[in-house]
C-alpha cells in the first residue's frame, strides 16, 4: 500500500514523501472510488513531526480519519486496499461463466417397472420414515 518516493518534488520543509492508494466504498449508496495520496512528512519549528496528505495537488484531510462519500455525503465508508473497486468493476463487466441452465432430465426406463421379475411398489417418503433410524427404542 505504501511506496517511499525520492526526495524530488517535495514541498518546502518535507523530509520524505510516501505514496499510498486506497479504495473506498460507501455503505449507504454503494458508490465506490479509488484515490492516491502523497503523504508528506514534515517537522515543525519545535521538532514535532506531522504529515500532510496531498491528493491531486491539494492538501486534504487524512482519508483514514472520517472519509466522506462524494456521491451521497455519507460518512459510513469502508476503506480497502487499492484495486478493490477496479477489480469489482472489471468483474461486473466480464461475461458470466455460469453454464446455461440444463434441460429436463429423463431417468432411464426400467424394464416395465419390474426388478428381479417382481413389480416394484412406488413408495412415498414421509418425515417419519427419514427419522425412524434416529428414534429411541422404548425399554
Amino acid at each position: 500500500m505504501s511506496e517511499i518516493a525520492g526526495q524530488t518534488g517535495l514541498r518546502a520543509g518535507a523530509t520524505a514523501v510516501v505514496n499510498e492508494s486506497y479504495s473506498f466504498a460507501c455503505m449507504r449508496c454503494g458508490h465506490g472510488w479509488e484515490q492516491s495520496y502523497e503523504i508528506e512528512h514534515h517537522t515543525d519549528a519545535a521538532g514535532h513531526e506531522f504529515v500532510l496528505y496531498v491528493a491531486d495537488g491539494k492538501v486534504v484531510p487524512s482519508p483514514l480519519s472520517r472519509p466522506e462519500c462524494h456521491h451521497c455525503d455519507s460518512r459510513v465508508v469502508r476503506i480497502m486496499r487499492p484495486g478493490r473497486v477496479a477489480s469489482a468493476r472489471d468483474a461486473a463487466h466480464r461475461p458470466s461463466r455460469v453454464p446455461p441452465p440444463a434441460g429436463p432430465v429423463e431417468a432411464p426406463a426400467a424394464a416395465a417397472g419390474t426388478e428381479g421379475g417382481e413389480e416394484r411398489e412406488h413408495h412415498h417418503w414421509h418425515l417419519s420414515d427419514l427419522l425412524h433410524p434416529f428414534q429411541r427404542k422404548a425399554s
